[in-house]
């Protein structure tokens, strides 16, 4: 190496781009070098008269998103906002296979035509967020499909079995000798060919998908392209606080929730979650969530930043005026204990045990539940507290009674007919 190449320093990177790659970074882990390396990836693509390709891939094997996987679109959205090339590939042939990250269990494979039918609820929905109509989405079965097996083999020998099965997830199942299907071995190696198909610059994703992304890094170079950045994203944990959102573990809040369900479950999350949840969940700006922190160490409470929280998300979805109309219903319900005004209904045919009401009306799982409820003071009659599990009640003429379990469960009885 020459003397001027040993005292070569790296090129000075402007203002500007700076400090667009730490509101881009804001959040978010960024493989190798963080903020200053994805600068410099901004700068490269600017000199060559272009802007960053920035790729994630999805496997629609679902039909309903929820906020969890929002969290990477909205990091996607701020790169369209910046005017870089965002590359959403459609995993056509990957989802047919499974990604194994995190899973115990081989997934049941998905048929072609399941994955088509899936990806349509998704784009449906992402539309919400993204700008679909600068979006280049791309079908990764175009190509994975056509690989012969001279061009498989190839892939296959830029790895080891040894760095494969160094999966997490992977070392996890051998340890439990648990079956690993030698198909999921490819799954991170096909992954990665999609960043060489597209030519990918910068990849998006949860922390779970560490693996896979470094792995498109590493194989790009061997294909003659300069090896992508990582992205990842926080996961974010559900209503419970515990679990990452899943609907597997129903903690989840989903995209298509009613404006009220969607309200009501962002105020179920725990307060710890609170700021995580603006990080990850709304459009807010870095200034305006530093300023709800602050308001909480200060000792601020925590209901009216979750209200604050809650009335952001309905509106991404669903729009402001449903937003108000979510928070108002709320605060009448739960600050005022005022009954909702729309609530479902449930026809009392004759004298009925009040346990075997709220069994019928699905406010109990069974009549165990349902007297344990009552004893515990959970159950009101237009608001009175009602202890009797025999209790026979009837509803008659134009009459009808709000029925009350907890906070947030109210049924209305009317007579047969009305």
């Amino acid at each position: 190496m020459t003397q001027s190449k040993l005292d070569a320093t790296p090129e000075p990177v402007p203002q500007d781009i700076l400090e667009e790659a730490q509101e881009l970074a804001r959040g978010a882990e960024i493989l190798p070098d963080g903020a200053p390396g994805l600068a410099r990836k901004i700068l490269s693509a600017r000199k060559a008269g272009r802007q960053l390709r920035v790729k994630l891939g999805v496997d629609p094997t679902s039909t309903d998103l929820h906020l969890g996987h929002a969290v990477v679109f909205r990091k996607l959205r701020r790169f369209q906002e910046f005017g870089h090339q965002v590359v959403l590939i459609v995993g056509g042939f990957t989802a047919q296979i499974g990604d194994p990250s995190g899973r115990n269990t081989t997934r049941p494979p998905l048929t072609a035509e399941q994955v088509a039918a899936n990806a349509q609820t998704y784009l449906a929905q992402m539309g919400v967020i993204l700008d679909v109509e600068k979006t280049e989405v791309v079908n990764n079965a175009d190509w994975l499909a056509r690989l012969d097996l001279n061009q498989l083999l190839k892939l296959a020998s830029l790895v080891t079995a040894n760095q494969l099965l160094a999966k997490e997830g992977f070392g996890d199942r051998l340890e439990k000798q648990l079956p690993i299907g030698f198909h999921e071995l490819f799954y991170p190696l096909l992954q990665g060919y999609d960043s060489i198909a597209v030519r990918s610059d910068v990849e998006l994703g949860g922390t779970d998908q560490r693996f896979n992304i470094l792995q498109g890094r590493e194989l790009q170079p061997c294909y003659g392209q300069e090896p992508q950045l990582a992205l990842l994203v926080p996961l974010l944990e559900g209503t419970d606080g515990v679990q990452k959102m899943s609907k597997s573990y129903n903690n989840y809040i989903g995209l298509k929730d009613a404006p009220g369900d969607m309200f009501g479950k962002c105020m179920r999350i725990p307060d710890e979650l609170i700021v995580k949840y603006f990080e990850l969940a709304t459009t807010l700006t870095g200034a305006e969530i530093d300023r709800v922190r602050a308001a909480l160490d200060a000792g601020g409470n925590p209901k009216d930043a979750k209200e604050k929280l809650s009335f952001q998300v309905v509106s991404q979805y669903h729009g402001d005026e449903a937003a108000a109309r979510a928070l108002e219903e709320w605060q009448r319900v739960h600050s005022q204990r005022l009954a909702p005004e729309d609530m479902p209904l449930h026809v009392v045919a004759a004298a009925t045990p009040l346990f075997r009401l709220l069994v019928d009306a699905r406010l109990a799982g069974g009549t165990g539940e349902a007297k344990r409820l009552i004893a515990e003071g959970g159950v009101r009659l237009d608001g009175e507290q009602v202890k009797e599990p025999n209790r026979e009640i009837s509803v008659s003429g134009g009459r009808s009674v709000v029925l009350q379990v907890g906070r947030r469960k109210f049924v209305r009885l009317v007579a047969n007919g009305k």
